[in-house]
């Protein structure tokens, strides 16, 4: 589908089954209408040859329904010279050189979502483009980061926007750079050994710039045509334009764009944006307003992602705790490997931004911790930010907790707390672009992210890398916070303390069992006594409150702790830890 060059030039191809005739006009036949007319073919397809037209050619599609006669862009279309503008040939040859990037095991990955736009724009009157993302490789590879999750990238109006607004799905944003700067992007990402997670959005398409919207002229209830419903299943929270998930070639146009990432452009994998609204017009658990063509639709393409590609993770963002998302497709679930889990962020969110300590809730904290989908540790993915969670009336973390002076001592605190739950708990951890070096304020997308801030607060990167470091296993102590395996230890809700084990092998053991304890309240403890899963010595590993990390924190902390026989939180040893105010102590063996 689309235009295919050829050597000499180019088939065009096109589906618009209610048209009288098609033609393609463009730069190679000075858009002359009559030029280079398009033969029917079967099932409402349309497709010509076209010598001269090489890569590089601009073209559109004339189509002629009855007494209209109007161009529209090519839906296939890998390149345009903006979303009102424009499609282009594209040759799709790239030199990958010796790219064989091979994905990181999925329980390894440390996810940065990042904005292209604002994350490295070169001033408020730039966007940050594929190439400026590449600058900062260097910098996430050395903060440990081995997964970069773009927020949507594909061609939509204008030149800023979040991205969930596309007006042509298979074109890479022209502002960022377009589709070879995506691929160079992603080429040197591979060689960082960062792995490329690409946001896409299926759930509704435009509403601007939207070609796609009755395309052949065909219309019917005043709807979008042929690539959307028609009637109350139209209806999203961003306009009537939800696709078809019924319609044979609209399932085969979602599902050739998400193969199109992972293959042609080698992406690593896909996160797809509220799917509750694909699988349900409402995105509720409303049975009477159940799509099960939006929920066949990602299960099919799911299937075929993990038939051809295994090695490359799906996400989910749905946030209704539903287990089927990640549950297999032959169970009847949709596949995914993994969905944002809307049950650690509310409560770790909640319990780090209430303002009085004795109004957190450890049993929350701990729900938190030890949620799952279908039993599985890493079907979810954690987080304390995200562009959703810093945005749409709320703000960074830090910013919340104390607004107009997110820099001061409460703040980087328990900042520094939520994140250290995040690379600490079972699942997938994702930090959002900045969260690193405190960035504040809220998320929008005409704002770059403050790079002299990673200077100023360089301290607070070097815990990010010191946790990294720990939940991917780097010095070979840690490997539980890779695995399987979760135990709440102990749990105080007057005194605001939680302590959990991980581990990965059978009953865990030295270099495999890891001990977090947190303190959730603004007191010091010299000597706080917990459960131990075994005897000898407990190194620490972490202190979040090192004065290193931050001139204004206490340096005061773990050092080790010393198991001793007999009973206490139910386990067979126990020992003392000092505990800082908001601070995080992890230990190993």
């Amino acid at each position: 589908m689309g235009a295919l060059p050829y050597d000499g030039g180019t088939t065009f191809r096109v589906w618009a089954p209610h048209a009288d005739s098609v033609a393609v006009v463009g730069t190679f036949n000075d858009w002359k209408g009559q030029a280079n007319a398009l033969q029917r073919e079967a099932n409402g397809y349309w497709a010509t040859d076209v010598a001269g037209a090489r890569p590089g050619a601009e073209y559109k599609f004339e189509i002629t329904n009855g007494d209209q006669t109007f161009r529209r862009n090519d839906p296939y279309a890998r390149e345009v010279t903006n979303s009102a503008g424009n499609s282009v040939v594209f040759d799709p040859a790239f030199d990958w050189e010796d790219d064989n990037f091979q994905m990181p095991a999925w329980n390894d990955l440390v996810i940065y979502e990042l904005h292209v736009g604002t994350f490295n724009a070169p001033d408020a009157d730039r966007v940050g483009t594929f190439m400026s993302v590449v600058d900062k490789l260097p910098y996430l590879r050395d903060l440990g980061i081995n997964c970069i999750e773009l927020l949507p990238a594909t061609e939509f109006p204008g030149a800023r926007s979040w991205g969930y607004n596309p007006a042509n799905p298979f074109a890479l944003e022209s502002d960022y750079g377009g589709p070879l700067a995506f691929k160079a992007m992603v080429k040197a990402a591979h060689q960082h050994g960062i792995a490329v997670v690409l946001d896409v959005v299926y759930n509704h398409f435009g509403p601007g710039d939207l070609d796609l919207w009755q395309f052949d002229g065909w219309s019917e209830n005043g709807g979008g045509g042929i690539y959307f419903y028609s009637d109350w299943r139209a209806k999203t929270p961003w306009g009537d334009n939800r696709p078809d998930y019924g319609r044979p070639e609209v399932r085969q146009y979602i599902r050739d764009n998400a193969l199109m990432w992972l293959e042609d452009y080698r992406v690593d994998g896909l996160r797809a944006d509220a799917i509750a609204f694909v699988r349900n017009v409402e995105g509720e658990e409303n049975p009477e307003t159940d799509l099960p063509e939006g929920w066949s639709l990602m299960s099919w393409i799911n299937a075929e992602i993990r038939a051809h590609m295994p090695w490359k993770i799906t996400i989910a963002e749905d946030m209704r705790g539903n287990d089927g998302i990640t549950a297999p497709v032959a169970k009847g679930g949709q596949g995914f490997d993994s969905q944002w889990d809307s049950a650690f962020v509310y409560p770790i969110h909640e319990a780090i931004t209430t303002p009085n300590d004795a109004d957190r809730d450890m049993h929350a904290v701990a729900g938190a911790i030890l949620h799952t989908y279908n039993g599985d540790a890493f079907h979810r993915v954690i987080y304390t930010e995200s562009h959703d969670e810093v945005a749409n009336g709320k703000s960074r973390i830090p910013e919340e907790i104390i607004p107009g002076a997110a820099d001061s001592w409460f703040p980087k605190k328990r900042a520094v707390l939520g994140a250290a739950i995040v690379l600490t708990a079972p699942g997938l951890p994702m930090l959002f672009q900045g969260q690193e070096f405190l960035a504040h304020s809220s998320f929008n997308d005409n704002e770059p992210l403050q790079w002299g801030r990673a200077e100023e607060f360089k301290g607070i990167v070097q815990l990010y890398r010191d946790l990294i470091r720990l939940r991917r296993n780097l010095d070979g102590h840690t490997r539980g916070l890779g695995g399987q395996h979760t135990r709440i230890l102990h749990l105080n809700n007057e005194d605001k303390v939680i302590a959990f084990a991980r581990w990965a092998d059978g009953a865990g053991g030295p270099g495999d069992t890891v001990v977090v304890i947190a303190n959730f309240a603004d007191r010091t403890h010299e000597a706080y006594r917990i459960g131990l899963p075994a005897g000898g010595d407990w190194p620490c590993r972490f202190n979040s409150d090192w004065q290193g990390y931050d001139g204004s924190f206490g340096n005061f902390g773990c050092l080790s702790a010393t198991a001793e026989a007999g009973k206490y939180d139910g386990l067979g040893w126990h020992g003392s830890v000092a505990l800082a105010p908001y601070g995080v102590a992890v230990l190993a063996q």
